[in-house]
């Protein structure tokens, strides 16, 4: 029963309950209501020996069954009938099985049984060493091998496409009488500039079939029909789509196709989508759901006392391709993010706007770390990128100047870190060139002047197959200029299968990188097809990622030894090489509430009639919030997926459940500590307690 996962029936699970659970089945017949059968479940519950952590959570069950509460995301009101629903399948009161659906059975069964079955045990370091072998990264030869043939049909099809192109003011064009080998020669050498691929993406998704050698099926060129009249944006460069496998052969490309290609629930609910970060909503002269004052526009987003994100008005709100499941989703909706390269590039008026958006943070008490983000950050041209660092640089030397005058205990945070937010290392490594890492080195050199410790490129590799040999040299070049790069992964479906984020941290480990947050997927409609549960989330941190966590003596050698180091890439990899560990577990496996900031502490409060779970979160106790958390406490998220469906989807894509079979207990969850790497410099600043840009 607990190892099948095709779709059972009502009476299958029926009589699974009456084999293994005969006296919860006895006792749902002979009670008279939902209250007198809690309370032999609880009675129960002290009778015997079970295991604690199973008791725990079926007292929570009963304890929250007949309670209402407020789901935080859609902003609705769920009652909890857990434990009455499942008295009602067990005493045959229905005769309408409707009423409950296999997946909510399915998950109950398992949480019962866990007072009687032994915990699985955690998969050995052996055996989570075979799943990572599993996935090969793009430096791998024969990935290698494959993705020269795609980048010789890409560019068949490019010259073409080029052959069309007569306009003079047109930076790709052929000379007159070029030869089909001088034309191949060029197309291959603008293949290393990142404004080639940006002028040459797919827009469309007949252009994207034919660039993937027509294999796309016809559902897939349905759902992207719709998506085309429902204004939905298509944007992949083809240096990516040389990095897919259409061949049917070689390596499991299915991480990356669940990042571009869109689902039919994505296309469905585009243009009802909501803003999951409430805190993104902006209306002029009120606070947002974090409770900060926010300039007029959508240039600032800020949940944190200590950091905000600024979005520049330049070609920053565009992309180097739309992710499926993006966290901003809601603003391609609304097209304040968009590919309309033009009308993006920087007006006269960003310049004003630009010396007020710096003054936010010049006149804030607390704000000390700013994230240069978008769309994303390295989109910007380098003469853009030049002045917004050039201001921030200006905002921070303001900053630091004006606490001079103010007495010790009323002095405003200054500026410490500066990150920008950039896919484009994965999307188009070419965009590294040597102007960009100028304008780098040349603001660390005199931004470091003026206080600010930490310069950081927070990057997105989602899979080992990105890490190409491309991406590898941007890697390096970024590094060589005193940047560091983390990375944020968002845990969807493909990349929560076993091995697969264990070997992304490896791969990048190897290069210098380091990993900063595991992010699950948002849980709203739009991203059902993407979304992996939390419990899987946390079964990865507890399992998989256990084998690079490091104790307190090994975390101070390591961050000494990064700490003296002029060579990152190399210091990390002796260092695994030391410990013999894989990696080094730097990453938060972490949610974004809404409104509240990061975490994955929680508890399963109850699981929906269609089995969907409604977990009860907690903040992050780690980390400064907003004064309102005071207000906010605990919230409850209900997950838009089953654990039953989505451990289908991995049967679907090759899994074996069995190497999945304790994700059912993953019923709590505990926000790890920040790995020291990531706090602030310490700082004796007396900085004023009081916040500015603050209403509740």
């Amino acid at each position: 029963m607990k190892h099948t996962y095709k779709l059972s029936t009502h009476q299958y699970l029926r009589r699974g309950f009456e084999t293994d659970l005969p006296h919860m089945v006895a006792l749902a017949s002979s009670s008279r209501d939902e209250t007198e059968f809690k309370q032999q479940l609880n009675e129960l519950l002290l009778s015997g020996n079970f295991h604690p952590d199973a008791v725990r959570n079926i007292r929570r069950l009963i304890t929250n069954d007949g309670q209402t509460v407020f789901e935080l995301s859609t902003e609705s009101e769920i009652e909890l009938k857990t434990i009455s629903l499942l008295r009602q399948f067990l005493s045959k009161q229905t005769t309408d099985d409707s009423d409950v659906s296999v997946d909510f059975l399915t998950d109950l069964y398992h949480q019962f049984m866990r007072l009687y079955a032994p915990v699985p045990s955690a998969p050995s370091s052996a055996q989570i060493s075979q799943w990572m072998k599993r996935w090969p990264s793009g430096l791998n030869e024969d990935v290698r091998a494959i993705r020269r043939e795609n980048k010789e049909r890409i560019i068949a099809l490019l010259i073409r496409r080029i052959e069309r192109r007569h306009a003079a003011s047109n930076r790709y064009v052929f000379p007159e009488g070029c030869s089909d080998e001088e034309k191949r020669h060029l197309v291959e050498t603008w293949w290393n500039d990142h404004r080639f691929h940006l002028a040459f993406a797919v827009k469309n998704a007949d252009e994207l079939n034919r660039m993937l050698g027509h294999t796309l099926s016809e559902e897939t060129m349905q759902t992207y029909r719709k998506a085309r009249e429902k204004g939905i944006p298509v944007f992949v460069t083809p240096y990516y789509l040389s990095l897919l496998n259409p061949t049917g052969r070689g390596y499991d490309d299915q991480a990356l196709r669940s990042y571009v290609l869109y689902s039919p629930q994505l296309v469905d609910t585009y243009g009802k989508i909501r803003a999951w970060e409430k805190e993104d909503v902006v209306e002029a002269g009120k606070p947002n759901a974090a409770g900060w004052l926010l300039p007029d526009g959508h240039n600032i987003h800020r949940r944190y006392p200590e950091v905000a994100i600024l979005i520049p008005d330049s070609m920053g709100r565009a992309c180097g391709g739309l992710c499926a499941s993006c966290q901003r989703m809601y603003d391609f909706q609304s097209e304040r993010l968009n590919f309309n390269f033009e009308d993006l590039k920087p007006k006269e008026s960003w310049e004003i706007r630009l010396r007020k958006l710096m003054k936010y943070f010049e006149e804030d008490t607390q704000l000390r770390d700013i994230l240069i983000t978008g769309g994303d950050a390295l989109m910007s041209q380098n003469k853009t990128l030049r002045h917004i660092l050039d201001a921030v640089y200006k905002m921070a030397a303001n900053k630091r100047k004006a606490n001079l005058k103010r007495p010790d205990g009323e002095k405003y945070a200054e500026m410490q870190r500066v990150r920008l937010g950039s896919r484009l290392p994965v999307y188009l490594p070419m965009r590294i060139n040597d102007e960009l890492l100028s304008i780098l080195r040349e603001f660390k050199a005199k931004a470091s002047a003026v206080g600010i410790k930490q310069f950081v490129i927070q990057t997105h590799f989602q899979s080992p197959l990105e890490v190409t040999p491309e991406a590898r040299e941007a890697i390096r070049r970024i590094l060589s200029t005193g940047w560091s790069i983390t990375n944020q992964l968002v845990y969807n479906v493909a990349a929560s299968r076993r091995g697969h984020t264990a070997k992304l941290r490896k791969t990048l480990n190897a290069l210098g990188v380091l990993c900063y947050y595991t992010f699950s997927v948002k849980g709203f409609e739009e991203n059902y097809a993407v979304f992996a549960p939390n419990s899987r989330s946390m079964q990865e941190q507890q399992e998989e990622k256990a084998l690079g966590k490091l104790d307190r003596e090994a975390e101070a050698e390591f961050l000494s030894l990064l700490k003296n180091s002029n060579d990152r890439e190399a210091a990390i990899r002796h260092f695994c090489e030391a410990k013999n560990i894989p990696f080094v577990a730097t990453d938060r496996n972490v949610l974004n509430l809404p409104g509240i900031g990061k975490s994955m502490t929680f508890t399963l409060a109850g699981i929906t009639p269609d089995g969907k779970r409604i977990l009860e979160f907690d903040h992050d106790h780690t980390r400064k919030h907003s004064p309102i958390i005071e207000r906010i406490g605990k919230v409850f998220i209900r997950e838009n997926k089953s654990i039953l469906q989505y451990m289908l989807q991995l049967h679907e894509m090759g899994e074996k459940p069995e190497h999945y079979a304790g994700i059912w207990h993953f019923t709590e969850g505990e926000t790890e500590p920040r790995f020291p790497l990531y706090d602030y410099p310490d700082d004796d600043l007396p900085v004023t307690p009081a916040y500015s840009h603050c209403v509740l």
